[in-house]
């Protein structure tokens, strides 16, 4: 796309700077990769996958990487809104972040991510007596409701910030959307594998 005014091709030229939003932009979607992996690492072992016995062939502790995501996608995800307190233009303050309820802009989208980085503290918290409280108990109502809030806060919030009309294939919004779609897939995945198995169960019972 030539751009006559400036005498040179516009579409190739790579952007002379990068603005607060920007940056809080694509930390977020850091933040919705990191979620991802650690949820696809947690359905492995929800799967029973040896990285031993399968690819890569090799001894390999996926349960620390998964907790260590965990970890990276919480700081990332605090990061994320944290950027806001240099934007000049929405004026954001630490009550808006922490309380976006009444914040300068989508305060409904920028609620559902606080609720987002507050549930994944929780699972942060409890994840040590995660066995006490029940595993799959604990992993229904926080991991996948901290998700939920992640995803539905990526992709229905404008990264500029002014509630425009969403294009659902701008780059970030379709990094975001093949996540979910992933989750997902593998979501399913594990419920099929998990009732083969107890279906193979019940027949092996004499």
């Amino acid at each position: 796309m030539w751009d006559a005014s400036e005498g040179h091709d516009s579409f190739f030229m790579p952007p002379t700077s990068i603005t607060v939003l920007d940056l809080s932009a694509y930390v977020g979607l850091l933040a919705v990769g990191a979620l991802t992996l650690n949820m696809l690492l947690g359905l492995l072992m929800a799967f029973r996958y040896s990285p031993h016995r399968s690819w890569p062939h090799r001894r390999f502790n996926y349960f620390r990487l998964h907790n260590w995501m965990g970890y990276v996608a919480l700081g990332v995800s605090i990061l994320h809104p944290a950027i806001l307190l240099s934007s000049k233009n929405p004026r954001f303050r630490i009550l808006d972040l922490a309380y976006p309820v009444h914040s300068p802009s989508q305060p409904l989208d920028n609620t559902i991510g606080a609720i987002a980085i507050y549930l994944l503290a929780f699972v942060a918290v409890t994840s040590y007596i995660r066995i006490r409280l029940g595993r799959h108990l604990w992993k229904a109502f926080s991991v996948y409701f901290a998700a939920a809030a992640l995803f539905w806060h990526s992709l229905f919030t404008d990264p500029a910030l002014k509630s425009a009309s969403m294009n659902w294939f701008d780059g970030g919004k379709l990094f975001v959307e093949s996540c979910v779609l992933l989750i997902a897939a593998v979501s399913l995945l594990r419920l099929r594998y998990a009732r083969k198995k107890a279906c193979y169960a019940r027949q092996s019972t004499p």
